[in-house]
């Protein structure tokens, strides 16, 4: 069989909930929708470690973090590290990428495996970005995702018709400080944008330390939300509290659906670009980003954290020749899966990739089923109370039943972690009963078998991935390459 090209687009902060394949309550993405109905919808997908950095490091080699020590976004990807790019590019496979990268600034951390390619600075500009390449450096008039856009169209044009190609089309948007394409600015109205039903979660059983992070909207601030606040809203009482928290969502809501409106136009001009050249049939398309993110949910913005608007990625592929339309797949899969993934839809095998920890989903993309597959996901956040947000270092186990949580809280001397360290403290939750994670029954005394089963499960996939738990201020520490 030809050998299918790939082309695999990533955005920055894309809550699968504002995906109305995903059932979105505020918004409608019909090109990504398309690749829904006409490919697959992964149900369950989630990263292994909620922040940028960390999560497309995992992508690109299919390792966890203490293995490609990528672990926030003050470190830097271990340039040792192999990645699927430079698989299949050593394969024959032309290799472009544009847009994102973020896995550090030095020489070394530059992208490899590519044959061309075009990346922002870390996190970029919206409008009239910067861009480096092989060649240099060069301010590139237009939109961000537009440009993306525009550069992957113009990679595919290039090639001969028998080339295979990967292609990683990588949007900053919609990542803060969410600045709307101008042909969207009036799309969602302040106002008509439905609050999210955990908005008001006052976070009674949580973790102490959860409840301390400044990531609650009213920690917005007047660059993400843009309009001048009323000066009837600035008050500190209970009243003006609620009423500030629901101006600035709305506000907050409007500009990131905005820009996630363009990313889903840029995902219908690939589509077409494919289906005009008739590469449509044997291309395997990917549509993902690279964590989830709290709209508004449990009265958050940002990520991070192990709940699941922050955990849940979304995943939607597209494969005519190989995936039946309105696949829907249930089984957990992570982002330490899409190297392997990838790599066997190109026809590699697993050992091509070396020290990789994921497995490939392509059966399930196929529509088969995979009686030995895991069921359960591994997480690790080392970036312990960073300099913004103060999220506290945790790991924890997510299965379809139960989600258990540890807040070590200490950053193991990883980069942009303080020296502070708090009590440790436990989470649990029966996904079951309490879908929208509301209640922590850590304590609860029914649920204390379940606790340990949870406990041990963590240990016994620590053991399995090669990361050493938390036992305390004395924990060996890892060296972490620095940006």
């Amino acid at each position: 069989m030809t050998r299918p090209n790939i082309v695999f687009i990533m955005s920055d902060d894309h809550a699968a909930h504002s995906i109305s394949a995903y059932g979105s309550r505020v918004n409608t993405t019909p090109h990504m929708d398309r690749l829904a109905a006409e490919g697959a919808l992964m149900e369950a997908a989630y990263c292994t470690n909620s922040i940028c950095t960390p999560s497309r490091a995992s992508i690109l080699t299919g390792t966890y973090s203490h293995l490609n020590r990528a672990c926030s976004i003050y470190s830097e990807f271990d340039y040792r590290v192999p990645t699927f790019p430079e698989v299949l590019q050593g394969r024959g496979y032309r290799t472009a990428l544009y847009g994102k990268w973020h896995l550090g600034r030095s020489e070394r951390s530059r992208p490899r495996g590519f044959d061309d390619w075009r990346i922002f600075p870390d996190q970029g500009e919206y409008v009239d970005p910067v861009m480096q390449g092989p060649d240099g450096e060069e301010r590139i008039e237009g939109y961000a995702t537009d440009i993306v856009t525009r550069q992957s169209l113009d990679f595919l044009e290039s090639l001969d018709a028998d080339e295979p190609f990967c292609l990683l089309v990588h949007h900053k948007a919609p990542h803060r400080p969410w600045i709307p394409h101008p042909r969207y600015q009036d799309l969602h109205q302040v106002g008509t944008i439905p609050e999210p039903e955990t908005m008001w979660d006052e976070h009674e059983t949580r973790a102490q330390v959860v409840r301390e992070v400044a990531m609650q909207l009213d920690d917005l601030r007047p660059s993400d939300y843009k309009d001048e606040l009323p000066a009837e809203l600035e008050g500190e009482d209970e009243t003006a509290r609620r009423a500030r928290t629901s101006w600035k969502y709305q506000r907050y809501m409007r500009d990131y659906l905005h820009c996630v409106q363009a990313v889903d136009d840029s995902v219908g001009e690939i589509l077409e670009h494919l289906e005009a050249t008739g590469l449509d049939q044997n291309t395997l398309v990917i549509y993902t980003s690279d964590q989830g993110f709290f709209l508004g949910d449990h009265g958050w913005f940002d990520k991070r954290l192990m709940l699941d608007e922050s955990l849940t990625m979304p995943m939607l592929a597209r494969w005519p020749a190989q995936i039946p339309a309105g696949t829907r797949v249930a089984d957990i899969v992570s982002n330490v899966d899409v190297a392997a993934t990838l790599l066997e839809a190109a026809g590699q095998e697993p050992a091509d990739l070396p020290d990789q920890q994921g497995r490939s989903f392509l059966p399930q993309l196929r529509g088969e089923q995979v009686e030995d597959w895991r069921q359960a996901v591994y997480y690790r956040y080392w970036e312990h109370d960073d300099p913004e947000h103060h999220a506290p270092a945790h790991y924890g186990v997510r299965t379809p039943a139960h989600k258990y949580i540890r807040y070590y809280n200490d950053g193991l001397g990883s980069p942009g972690s303080s020296d502070r360290v708090m009590p440790v403290e436990d989470e649990l939750y029966d996904l079951a009963a309490d879908p929208r994670e509301m209640t922590n029954v850590a304590h609860d005394p029914a649920y204390a078998e379940v606790l340990a089963q949870m406990q041990a499960l963590t240990a016994q996939l620590q053991e399995e991935y090669g990361d050493a738990p938390y036992e305390g201020p004395d924990t060996p520490r890892l060296e972490w390459p620095h940006v």
